[in-house]
């Protein structure tokens, strides 16, 4: 990462939504260190100020991306009054079987991950389409392109904020907007611990379940770490046509090898041996 006299994103705006842990922190201190003017949103925000070398800054605030009307009053206060680069990072997790996860907390999972990025996009696009082009960079899941048992809420809302992605790249090209996604895998963040549980002791699941969910503990904080998703994010960021979607890491980009040349049967069997 380059940090000298010639940042790479000086005078560029950046707007990173979930900015005060995890990927979202990640890429919005990669963006800083280059130079960018980023503005942090999250629920929490304490509206600090940390200013980098070569001139990058980040300035938090607070918003909720489940909030359309917060997101607006943000952009609102832009002191330059343009963002040319959004990473939607904001994102939760919730685990357990189909079955006994109400629709009341599969609304929440949606409401988070999906309709999050909804309200995002249209809090920003005006601004981008206005200004003549951005970047809108999605932070999904290679739950995406592989659904995980007992996180099957999840995985959906990362398939659907694909489909959403994919639609709007199409929609926003005549518009100079560029439109990309980012899969990470198994990252060492705060997501684990903040997982939302389903655990009941007394469901037949119980025993499959916490199966499944040391599997997926022990593969996250053994997993990337969140700088090098921001690296993929910054460097999908600096690419005049980037690619429609991008895994992490050379694991990540052996799972998207083996989705295509898998049948669907074998890759649930190798899933379901995985997790359950």
């Amino acid at each position: 990462m380059v940090t000298g006299r010639n940042p790479r994103f000086s005078g560029k705006t950046v707007l990173v939504t979930g900015a005060t842990s995890g990927i979202g922190r990640a890429c919005a201190e990669a963006f800083a260190k280059e130079g960018a003017s980023v503005i942090g949103i999250a629920r929490h925000a304490a509206g600090e100020r940390q200013e980098f070398q070569g001139s990058g800054s980040i300035t938090l605030k607070t918003a909720d991306v489940t909030d359309l009307s917060s997101l607006r009053e943000v952009l609102t206060s832009l002191p330059s009054g343009r963002v040319d680069i959004c990473v939607l990072a904001a994102g939760n997790g919730i685990a357990g079987p189909v079955e006994e996860v109400g629709s009341d907390l599969a609304k929440k999972q949606l409401e988070v991950n999906y309709f999050g990025a909804v309200n995002t996009c249209n809090a920003v696009l005006p601004l981008m389409r206005k200004q003549g082009g951005g970047h809108m960079i999605f932070i999904s899941s290679l739950a995406a392109r592989v659904p995980i048992p007992m996180q099957s809420h999840y995985s959906s809302s990362k398939y659907a904020l694909e489909a959403l992605a994919m639609a709007l790249r199409m929609e926003m090209a005549g518009f100079h907007v560029k439109v990309s996604v980012v899969e990470p895998g198994d990252t060492k963040t705060g997501f684990t611990a903040n997982r939302v549980r389903f655990d009941d002791a007394a469901s037949p699941y119980k025993e499959v379940f916490r199966k499944s969910i040391a599997r997926m503990e022990h593969d996250e904080t053994n997993g990337d770490s969140p700088e090098k998703v921001a690296g993929v994010v910054l460097s999908c960021a600096t690419r005049k046509n980037p690619p429609v979607r991008t895994a992490v890491g050379a694991g990540g980009k052996a799972v998207v090898f083996l989705t295509r040349l898998l049948p669907d049967r074998a890759m649930l069997s190798i899933l379901s041996k995985i997790y359950l």
